[in-house]
């Protein structure tokens, strides 16, 4: 390809990289730009797993997941001595490791590999070409090359570091979320089973992924109110008179007030799962009686997997319910209590329900 049509090609993909925000697929999009720009039949990302001392591909053209050991084959080369590397005969070179070949049925005949870093010189994993359609690699190539590894270096790395950010917002909430349920006879792996329930019901609704992982997080709030609610009510044994019940009920409107001004998503999402899960379809419910579709779907989800999970569980005053009791139980409140579509969705999944109650079920004392 000539110089020309390189840069014609480069010039045409910056505004398709500039505006993509999925890293998955921006990774593709400059494997798949790579593979064009040099004429090449593949290009494999690999990244390093620490943890097992191992490259993996995060994109690989051809072929599915690949492994390597981090300190075998060429890749394995490059990412112990963190330069560039050109083999433009890959069996004559004795760091080459055909083993990957002899798995595929691939054949190498030449690669171009070069270090993937952070900005701190950590490594991040390799980028490799292979099979070069017409003649070897030059440095042409490989400045070329570079240049793109460059942009998947600058993605790997916002990544990583969202990934971390994500993962301590996620701690957060859980914690918040489990301050409300601490002084209540309910445990940890009860919130984090209702947003999982939440999540898969979202998945089977076909919701977008970002708003099933917002569901996750915003169904175990639900009970965020109850901290603003004396102890004398919210821990009385004994049956609650009229007017202790009417101050419990407010733990709906003070969820709601407590998040409804964030400017984050989940947050308001979170809010009116505060203030709508004790609503009830035919509208019997509270703070404000709404009726069917007038519920936040939110707040008709996080109703149904709550009260599953809670008649499942034992408490202080409870023996556990066993499935069939609580099935037989929700079933009679379709079109009463729980949205008459969404608590057969609920029972149409009950074994990977079942699945995660078992993954995440209570110790026993």
């Amino acid at each position: 390809m000539s110089e020309l049509g390189r840069i014609k090609i480069l010039l045409s993909s910056a505004e398709r990289i500039s505006r993509e925000q999925d890293v998955d697929k921006l990774l593709v999009l400059l494997s798949d730009l790579a593979r064009e720009v040099l004429d090449v039949d593949r290009c494999s990302l690999f990244l390093l797993d620490r943890e097992k001392n191992e490259l993996w591909t995060k994109v690989a053209h051809g072929v599915k997941e690949i492994r390597v050991p981090a300190d075998r084959g060429i890749v394995g080369w490059v990412a112990q001595h963190g330069k560039s590397l050109v083999v433009n005969d890959a069996y004559s070179d004795k760091r080459f490791n055909p083993e990957i070949d002899r798995k595929t049925g691939y054949r190498t005949k030449n690669i171009l590999a070069i270090p993937l870093f952070d900005k701190r010189g950590n490594l991040l994993g390799v980028f490799q070409a292979v099979n070069k359609l017409k003649n070897g690699f030059s440095e042409e190539d490989v400045e070329l090359f570079t240049l793109l590894g460059g942009y998947a270096s600058s993605a790997i790395e916002n990544s990583i570091l969202q990934a971390k950010i994500k993962e301590a917002y996620r701690e957060a909430i859980m914690r918040l979320s489990h301050a409300a349920e601490y002084k209540d006879p309910e445990t940890y792996n009860h919130i984090i089973r209702v947003g999982l329930y939440a999540r898969l019901m979202g998945e089977r609704l076909g919701l977008e992924k970002e708003v099933c992982e917002n569901l996750m997080l915003a169904a175990p709030m639900h009970d965020i109110g109850k901290l603003g609610i004396p102890d004398a009510i919210l821990l009385k044994k004994g049956k609650l008179n009229d007017w202790e019940w009417e101050v419990m009920k407010r733990h709906t409107i003070i969820g709601y007030e407590i998040l409804k001004d964030s400017s984050s998503e989940l947050l308001q999402m979170a809010a009116l799962v505060a203030l709508d899960h004790h609503e009830k379809w035919d509208g019997t419910g509270y703070p404000n009686g709404k009726k069917g579709e007038e519920i936040s779907l939110w707040g008709r989800i996080t109703s149904i997997a709550d009260v599953f999970d809670a008649l499942l569980s034992k408490r202080p005053y409870k023996e556990p319910w066993s499935l069939e009791e609580a099935t037989e139980h929700m079933r009679s409140l379709k079109g009463k209590a729980f949205d008459p579509e969404l608590i057969d969705l609920f029972f149409e999944n009950i074994d990977e329900v079942m699945e995660i109650r078992e993954r995440y079920k209570d110790e026993e004392v």
